[in-house]
């Protein structure tokens, strides 16, 4: 909500009190209106309207809170503060600065009905303007540029809802975000602030195929299971099978301008090591602090559920203020199953129709508006900018086919499976690449062809087929054993062995193996083909299987991952294996 004096309309009175939701009698109130509860005005969202009674969905715990006290209407629905001093800085769920509160309270418990700006009022920029009088400027134009951090300069833009005009006042100098920097003939002031419903989507002029990956530096995933800029993933898995440290990594290196982290739901430590470890954290592209391109918004599972909603939409219009600037921005949500409870939760007091596991018949649509703000843009100022949404789920027991899951694998185009057994031998990243799969493979080819290799896709389908050809081979292997395998079966589970060990896991806690970059991926791979190609011609000409497999050089394919000065260690490691292999035929 908008922090600013706000013009309160009727007042209504509480008539009852159902946790988080309380319905209210004679409140003059529109669908998602923002209203102030009860005698500590506890912030909330106007829900359903019946008659006299309005239901309010209330972001703060409501304990002590009873029948009669005062509701206020603010008349204005849940909107965020929007400029300067949005990164580097932890929101909670309805975008309130913990840091602020924290100073505000002189403790890190909070009390209710506290409340503060979503940005400093009272800070001062630099600002620099792009525009002259005499300009004539449109809605979403850049009429100047302020450092907001290290990495990022904050592009200041005419409002979407602005109509326009010639610019007939604008300076240079220090202002803080609610002065004027620009002045209108229509008498309009443009100031550095604006302000933006949650709920719905900013203007664009339109939504084009992305054909450039978000490289994660991950390999599996770069490799096998990318996903573009402005593109939608899911991450669904067990409890302990990796989705954090996943979405972590991805927050970490994902070459994005721009990251929106959202804990939603998830454990304090969890959003506390996140917390802790990205100020000291250095940004990969450009050895800045990797906060000062990231805003953080921690609503842990203690806190409010009906809070949970409202953070996964405050977190995606700050993305998509920064895509409007022309900023490639990924968003994290983590997790979209603890979203999803919220929604059960609040749909079960309002005593709702469940749909299936008494989740709201509405979930499939919720997911949906979500995960369709994402894209890559064409945006009203012409420039092009995009939002790619990578959303964790939950799945109680790992059952992929529960609703929230199932749900979201119809609306996003990219599905990295975590698989707990995986995770229990110890292989990190613990993706199943049986189950996973990128729709955004065959549009994104060509960049990885021009950028990193003519061959990258010819390469990538055989390390495709070994894989699928082993996982067959396993079946017939938990029978009959190895040794019972013909020689060149028993090459094959040899060379699979090669592409899970030193391909598809990665040491996220190995200051070298932690980010690959796609070229090293690719060499990785290539290294490994190399050894199957001399391995198989060593076969045909008549050397037994155990020499084959037995080469010295070999096992120094596990090797190439924590190597820093990779692409030299690699050209000796290819001909070592060739010359090896030759040799014994």
């Amino acid at each position: 909500m908008s922090q600013t004096a706000q013009t309160v309309r009727e007042d209504g009175i509480i008539a009852s009190v159902s946790g988080p939701v309380v319905t209210a009698r004679d409140l003059d109130a529109r669908m998602n209106d923002v209203v102030y509860v009860g005698d500590e005005g506890l912030m909330g969202e106007v829900i359903e309207i019946e008659g006299d009674i309005t239901t309010i969905q209330v972001y703060e715990e409501t304990s002590g809170i009873g029948p009669g006290e005062p509701v206020e209407n603010t008349g204005e629905p849940l909107t965020v503060d929007l400029g300067p001093g949005l990164l580097d800085t932890i929101y909670d769920g309805v975008q309130r600065p913990l840091d602020v509160l924290e100073d505000k309270m002189g403790s890190p418990y909070l009390d209710r009905g506290v409340d503060a700006p979503g940005i400093e009022l009272d800070e001062t920029w630099e600002f620099e303007p792009e525009v002259a009088e005499g300009d004539v400027v449109e809605p979403g134009d850049v009429v100047g540029v302020v450092e907001e951090t290290v990495t990022i300069d904050h592009k200041v833009m005419v409002p979407p809802d602005s109509e326009g005009g010639e610019v007939v006042a604008v300076e240079s100098g220090e202002f803080t975000v609610e002065e004027t920097v620009v002045e209108l003939d229509s008498g309009e002031e443009i100031r550095m602030r604006q302000e933006w419903p949650v709920r719905e989507a900013r203007p664009t002029v339109e939504k084009k195929t992305p054909r450039t990956p978000l490289v994660s530096g991950q390999r599996i995933l770069d490799g096998l299971f990318p996903i573009a800029k402005g593109g939608t993933a899911a991450i669904p898995g067990p409890f302990g099978s990796g989705k954090t440290v996943t979405q972590h990594q991805l927050a970490k290196y994902a070459d994005a301008d721009i990251i929106v982290y959202v804990g939603c739901g998830e454990r304090g430590n969890e959003m506390t090591e996140v917390i802790d470890d990205f100020p000291e954290l250095e940004d990969p592209s450009t050895g800045n602090p990797l906060m000062a391109r990231t805003s953080l918004i921690a609503n842990t599972s203690n806190m409010p559920v009906a809070a949970r909603e409202s953070c996964v939409y405050t977190g995606i219009t700050i993305a998509e203020f920064y895509r409007d600037m022309g900023y490639d921005v990924a968003l994290m949500a983590d997790s979209t199953s603890r979203w999803a409870e919220a929604m059960r939760e609040i749909s079960s007091r309002l005593e709702e129709m469940p749909g299936e596991e008494g989740y709201p018949a509405y979930l499939a649509a919720r997911l949906s508006q979500f995960y369709e703000r994402a894209g890559y843009f064409q945006n009203i100022n012409g420039t092009e900018g995009s939002v790619s949404a990578i959303g964790a789920v939950s799945p109680p027991g790992g059952d992929f086919s529960e609703p929230v899951t199932q749900n979201t694998l119809r609306i996003v185009k990219t599905f990295w499976a975590l698989d707990a057994d995986l995770a229990e031998r110890r292989h990190f990243p613990s993706i199943n690449w049986n189950e996973s799969y990128s729709l955004y493979r065959e549009q994104l080819d060509p960049w990885f062809q021009e950028e990193v290799s003519e061959d990258w896709p010819e390469v990538r389908q055989w390390a495709v087929d070994v894989l699928d050809e082993e996982t067959e081979l396993q079946e017939i292997v938990q029978l009959v054993g190895k040794d019972a395998l013909p020689e060149d079966q028993q090459l094959t589970l040899e060379v699979a062995r090669y592409l899970r060990e030193a391909y598809l896991q990665q040491n996220a806690f190995h200051p070298v193996d932690t980010y690959c970059p796609p070229e090293k991926t690719y060499l990785t791979l290539t290294t490994i083909k190399t050894f199957n190609d001399e391995a198989f011609d060593a076969l045909d000409a008549g050397v037994p299987i155990e020499e084959v497999i037995d080469v010295d050089a070999a096992p120094q394919i596990n090797r190439i991952g924590v190597q820093e000065d990779y692409e030299e260690f690699i050209e000796d490691l290819k001909s070592d294996l060739t010359e090896e292999l030759r040799s014994l035929y």
